[in-house]
């Protein structure tokens, strides 16, 4: 009966076919690869009997047998009845005439309320016997399957492509596919007939070209992606949605060359979110309601930016949603030349303040739409596959002069999966092309030791593209190893009409090497490699675009930790465009631009791994002009214990646009006991960048870590803004008090007026006399001191991350240095006459967390999340020996060995603890979501009477004697206790913890990462 109304569906015309054209015409032959069809798997693909069990067959078959890999859908029609799960690393891709289309018929069991996923991008396969619990799926699984993991950071390379999705009548929570994953992972080339159905991608990750929406409750559905760094949508288009073509949250979500028609809302932020956002050349046709809604405006982490895009139809192009307020339109047909919302630095070293501005343009009509942002390969009848010319790909076998003879003689190649190895630099014609389709697992390989490749000397390059060319070289790998200092993977000459995509710079994480087997970055202390010949930074640039290079750079990962920069630019005017690149654990510099112009770089991402990047700085650009940076994301990770002053530097350049810059620190942990299930962490640390643009010639910085705008046209000092001064005392400068310390936090201070602070590196504990001046090492014992507080009979309560997880213990100052006391947790219960002391700043963002209530469809917002942390009883106490003070905390999470792992609780990633006194206000910072609040402390140690105090959150709060608030964020603002800023205290360094203290309370003392500072206040 159901084949019977399905084909009655299609002949009435109720379900469309798809309409768009293969990409992959021709099957292409792969030894490796597995290939769904009928004789090997049961599946019927006529759009009428249940495929799933196949489909399902063949994508554990690629699992089963090479890990990751591809698995080629011939064109048909696959009708899919419950959730399919692609595990890591497997590409799902079709071939033939037609695109094979996956379907969902009317009707479908288990489609119908909540969300219901068809293709879910899995975090790993279910083993027995691994020793550990998976953490479970978020609800959508059909039917519910609580031991399959979803995507994670850690998910890389995979993909679908050339594949499109039906969903019939009846499936108002189905969704195409789930696909939450990182690195190297795409979507591509595929159209979704939506019908009935919620989103066509729900929960997106890394990048999704060539991708087409057609009705439906929403093209995509997605928050902040499982790295939580940007998404990139390119050559798209959505159509006939019912309520928005893009609902999201956090996505970064970064648009090239889309088009949004006939919808309601073309992009909605989630009621309580922000987004940094960028779009361009984008055009909207008939939308009945504003184009964009956007939410949170007055919060720091809104950066909207949209420039020359083109509009009909559109009365209102956005409105904000807490105010209202409008922005109209201009005539039937229109352009917005740019609408900037988000607080914008008008030169560096100014204070951010927030503005929008928005410019528009009336036309007569609406221009022809440009050529696609990537570029198409040839048909697939042109490809020359390489193993049809003999060549092996076995990891073993040199394979240099057949290679070069194959680029020679064939103008298109197609690469199979297989490991080839190189010795000598392969140089590609003017018009050479190279495709692959799974860049870990189709390599060319420098072998450790290649004669060719031993230095010193000149660079030597695995791959030569030449001046001028057309080059196009897609879905590789490039492996240079680590005993190879002339090494360039890719040294790229071509121009403004090449383009590299989907190519993975190999060496570092995530690397298959040329043994087929995951090679392992680091020695048991992260200190190197674990070879010692594999020397991190022993090799030129792994990407180096150089003499007049330019062209289209997308969806590339550069993480070798052997090369110096993942990314060097230099040399150039040809334009170059770079989409969603990923340049990670370099020691020095992770992108790298000189004397360059005419380039742009959107959803550029960069990290800083502990081991390898304590002194990396994001990117550097020297020399150059006409250059946009659009949703920039440098982020180190919250493991690396100390900072590096600046994120981005930039020398003797102009014409530097930057837009929607986003510095952080964090990190996550998904912990899973049988007990309690499975609980994500997210941690901050005080190991983020000092500031996040530095000019050393003029020595001005931009400490501002989040912005939507800054036009970087000279860096030469002018006079900041002036502020009256009102509270620091008449005549009162800022003043150095001591220096050289590797990381200081933790200030408190004792009834005398002194202060205390850590240097926990160096596992030192210090006090400042303000009467003496006199700085003493007060214990410098193997201790791991992290936060300190003092109680009223003048012990010493100090927060360690010692031990096999964390430890509280206390001392009085000057007694003996033997005697140490520690303090075991306690059950939480109300202590009525003690003071709680609380961590003075959090980092609670949501990253990594299910946040979305599948049954209303409503996301937990980030303010939520914060009131129910700091209200909630934690399970323990730490109270001090004299029982005047408690401090509450959870269990602390330990992710590694238990002596030697990276440790999280939030009173050892605070930059300090405060008391919490009764009948005064406590002021506490959420530094990641940049809002400040104020409550009062309960008897259990939690908050209550929680209110938002203003949109700007920061390293540490402290008050006056006056209410006077005072926040480190960059520079110190002071706010009176209604909220209204009324000073500025500019400091030499950025300041990290801020501690009243000196004989009568009024001396401000200013932490930074290297010094101590004070100033006298009113």
């Amino acid at each position: 009966m159901a084949r019977l109304i399905l084909i009655g569906m299609i002949l009435g015309g109720l379900l469309l076919p798809c309409s768009g054209a293969s990409y992959y015409k021709t099957r292409l032959d792969d030894a490796q690869a597995v290939y769904l069809t009928q004789d090997r798997f049961a599946v019927r693909a006529d759009g009428l009997a249940d495929d799933s069990a196949g489909i399902q067959a063949a994508i554990d078959k690629v699992q089963e047998t090479t890990g990751e890999g591809i698995l080629f859908v011939p064109e048909g029609r696959y009708r899919v009845t419950r959730t399919i799960y692609v595990w890591p690393g497997i590409r799902v891709m079709g071939y033939g005439g037609q695109r094979p289309v996956f379907v969902l018929a009317d009707h479908t069991p288990g489609f119908q309320q909540g969300i219901g996923t068809m293709f879910f991008f899995a975090g790993m396969r279910p083993m027995q016997g691994r020793g550990f619990r998976l953490p479970p799926p978020p609800p959508g699984t059909v039917p519910p399957n609580n031991n399959i993991g979803d995507a994670n950071p850690g998910t890389f390379y995979s993909a679908m492509s050339n594949i499109d999705f039906e969903i019939g009548n009846d499936n108002a929570a189905a969704v195409a596919v789930r696909f939450h994953v990182a690195q190297h992972g795409y979507l591509a080339h595929m159209d979704f007939q939506l019908g009935s159905g919620l989103a066509g991608i729900h929960d997106a990750g890394n990048i999704a070209y060539d991708v087409h929406f057609h009705g439906g409750r929403y093209g995509i559905l997605t928050k902040k992606p499982s790295p939580a760094w940007q998404f990139s949508v390119i050559d798209a288009t959505f159509d006939g949605q019912h309520e928005a073509a893009i609902r999201e949250n956090e996505a970064q979500l970064t648009l090239v060359h889309c088009e949004f028609r006939n919808v309601p809302t073309a992009i909605a932020i989630d009621t309580g979110y922000s987004d940094q956002f960028w779009v361009k050349d984008a055009r909207f046709v008939d939308i009945s309601g504003p184009a964009l809604i956007i939410s949170n405006e007055k919060s720091r982490l809104t950066q909207i930016n949209v420039e020359s895009s083109h509009c009909r139809n559109v009365p209102v192009f956005a409105r904000f949603r807490e105010s209202g307020k409008q922005l109209a339109g201009q005539g039937p047909v229109y352009q917005v030349k740019t609408l900037s919302h988000g607080y914008a630095i008008n030169r560096p070293g100014a204070v951010a303040e927030r503005r929008t501005d928005y410019v528009t343009d009336p036309l007569k009509a609406m221009p022809p739409a440009g050529p696609n942002a990537l570029k198409d390969p040839p048909s697939t009848e042109r490809w020359v596959n390489l193993k049809s010319l003999g060549l092996k790909g076995d990891g073993a076998t040199d394979e240099t002069a057949a290679l070069q003879k194959a680029i020679n003689e064939n103008p298109v190649l197609y690469v199979p999966m297989g490991r080839y190895v190189v010795s000598d630099t392969l140089k590609l014609r003017p018009d050479s092309i190279l495709i692959g389709l799974h860049p870990d697992e189709t390599q060319f390989d420098v072998l450790d030791g290649t004669a060719a490749f031993q230095g010193p000397g000149s660079p030597k390059a695995l791959l030569l593209a030449p001046q001028g060319g057309t080059n196009l070289v897609t879905g590789i790998g490039l492996y240079t190893g680590g005993v190879n200092s002339r090494a360039v993977a890719a040294l790229w000459m071509s121009g403004k009409d090449s383009q590299m995509d989907d190519v993975r710079f190999l060496g570092g994480h995530g690397t298959r090497g040329p043994s087929g087997k995951r090679e392992q970055p680091y020695n048991s202390n992260l200190s190197a490699d674990p070879d010692p010949r594999r020397r991190w930074d022993s090799q030129y640039p792994s990407l180096w675009v150089t003499h007049g290079g330019g062209g289209t750079f997308s969806n590339l990962w550069t993480p070798s930790t052997f090369a110096h920069t993942g990314l060097y630019v230099s040399d150039t005017t040809t334009p170059g465009k770079v989409y969603q690149v990923s340049s990670e654990h370099h020691m020095r510099t992770e992108v790298k631009l000189d004397h360059v112009e005419n380039w742009d770089f959107y959803a550029l991402q960069t990290e800083g791994e502990r081991g390898e990047s304590e002194s990396a700085s994001a990117l550097e650009i020297s020399y150059s002009k006409n250059v946009t940076i659009a949703n920039f994301h440098g982020y180190r990770v919250v493991r690396s214990y100390r900072p590096f002053p600046y994120a981005i530097k930039v020398t003797d350049s102009t014409g530097i646009r930057f837009r929607n810059i986003h510095v952080d620190n964090n990190s996550s942990l998904m912990m899973c006991t049988e007990k309690e299930g499975c609980r994500q962490y997210v941690r901050q640390g005080k190991v983020s960048y000092g500031t996040a643009i530095w000019d050393p010639t003029y020595n001005t910085e931009v400490r501002d870590r989040e912005f939507a705008l800054l036009d970087w046209t000279t860096a030469r000092p002018t006079p900041p803004a002036a502020y009256p001064g009102t509270v620091v005392a008449p005549g009162a400068k800022i003043e150095k008090l001591a220096g050289g310390f590797y990381n200081s936090a933790g200030g408190i201070v004792d009834a005398q007026g002194r202060l205390y602070f850590v240097d926990a590196h160096w596992h030192r504990i210090y006090r400042y006399s303000p009467e003496t001046r006199a700085l003493k090492i007060v214990r410098d014992s193997p201790l791991d001191p992290v936060n300190l507080a003092m109680d009223k009979a003048g012990n010493l309560i100090v927060t360690s991350s010692g031990g096999s997880g964390m430890a509280v213990y206390a001392f009085k100052p000057d007694g003996p240095e033997e005697e140490v006391t520690v303090l075991a947790p306690q059950p939480a219960q109300e202590r009525p006459g003690a003071t709680a002391v609380l961590p003075v700043n959090y980092w609670v963002n949501g990253d990594f967390t299910n946040t979305l209530d599948p049954a209303k469809l409503e996301y937990i917002t980030l303010d939520q999340m914060f009131r129910k942390l700091v209200t909630t009883r934690t399970k323990y106490q730490y109270v001090s020996p004299d029982g005047s003070l408690f401090i509450p905390s959870d269990e602390v999470i330990v992710q590694g060995p238990a002596y030697l792992g990276y440790k999280w609780a939030y009173i050892l990633q605070a930059y300090g603890l405060v008391k919490a006194d009764a009948g005064r206000p406590f002021y506490v910072t959420n530094e990641s979501d940049q809002r400040t609040y104020r409550g009062r402390i309960q008897a259990d140690g939690t908050l209550g009477e929680l209110e938002s105090f203003i949109e700007q959150g920061g390293e540490s709060v402290a008050q006056d004697k006056a209410g006077n608030v005072y926040l480190a964020a960059g520079e110190i603002y002071v706010y009176t206790p209604a909220g209204k800023v009324i000073d500025v205290i500019r400091v030499p360094e950025r300041p990290l913890h801020l501690v009243f203290g000196g004989p009568v309370g009024k001396t401000l003392f200013i932490l930074t990462q290297s010094s101590l500072y004070s100033v006298a206040t009113k």
